[in-house]
């Protein structure tokens, strides 16, 4: 495999734009790290008019996915953590070129997961964590069990990954693996959810009760990032939070989680004066 493959990576690694190339073999017969491929060839380049390029290759009966992706959108993927298998490449991966010492860097940086970068990610995962609890209960209040049971077991998953984060890692693809020997609590309720012999209805309404707990405990940390960028002035109107630009990686769960924090007191609301006397505005102000 390796010699097959060596002229295709050669061929990048002269061109001074590539920054690194990562060979990952597949571990498994059927490996979701690979997607289901015998080998993939991550290869991060300074600059490219796509930021995601991929080609696939056959050989021996085997196939190869070559990724090639900029790095600005590998920063993207690892602070947003939409690409869960990246951060496997790069750890377990097989480095074959690395100009500069990037990968090296760049694989010291994601086992020492600075603070700062880990308060980001829990915000954004906490925010994705509240937006489907908060869904899962409305369906389950509507006697919609299928639907909470959709969104309860998404928001066990967010707990996981967070539970992750916590203890200074990065989610991997298989996270319920991790999270059985970090978190055995959180690990329990998702098995109870999944493995119970109650009715779907005990089942939803035992875990929205536990849920509560852990979450509950966990939103001083999880909202820690977005409560110490608001801390930054006053007041704010909704538009200026959109607008600020740490604030744009919580997308479209940033509305759902400034109400779930005003909700639990950590965000308050500033009402003032419109033209009408019965429509105020709505600003929102960090609790002191």
């Amino acid at each position: 495999m390796e010699a097959l493959l060596r002229p295709i990576y050669q061929e990048r690694a002269s061109d001074p734009n590539t920054i690194g190339i990562i060979s990952v073999e597949k571990r498994e017969e059927v490996s979701p790290i690979t997607d289901t491929f015998d080998s993939i060839l991550l290869i991060v380049t300074l600059e490219a008019e796509k930021p995601i390029f991929t080609k696939h290759y056959s050989y021996d009966e085997k196939k190869t996915a070559m990724h090639i992706i900029t790095e600005k959108q590998l920063r993207k993927w690892l602070l947003v953590g939409t690409n869960p298998k990246l951060v496997d490449w790069i750890i377990n991966g097989r480095v074959v070129f690395d100009r500069n010492e990037y990968v090296e860097n760049l694989k010291k940086e994601l086992y020492d997961f600075p603070i700062n970068g880990r308060k980001v990610r829990m915000g954004i995962e906490f925010a994705k964590l509240s937006r489907r609890y908060m869904e899962g209960k409305v369906f389950f209040e509507q006697l919609n069990y299928l639907d909470a049971y959709n969104h309860i077991v998404d928001s066990l998953h967010h707990l996981a990954r967070l539970a992750v984060f916590e203890n200074g890692m990065h989610p991997e693809v298989m996270v319920w693996k991790q999270v059985k020997q970090l978190d055995p609590a959180i690990y329990k309720l998702y098995d109870e959810l999944i493995s119970s012999k109650e009715s779907l209805e005990k089942r939803l309404e035992l875990l929205f009760l536990a849920s509560e707990f852990l979450i509950h405990s966990r939103t001083k940390d999880g909202a820690q990032h977005i409560l110490e960028v608001l801390s930054s002035k006053e007041f704010w109107a909704i538009q200026e939070i959109h607008e600020q630009e740490e604030l744009k990686k919580y997308s479209v769960d940033l509305e759902v989680f400034i109400e779930f924090l005003v909700d639990k007191g950590f965000i308050l609301i500033e009402e003032q004066t419109t033209k009408s006397n019965k429509i105020m505005h709505r600003y929102y102000k960090v609790k002191g």
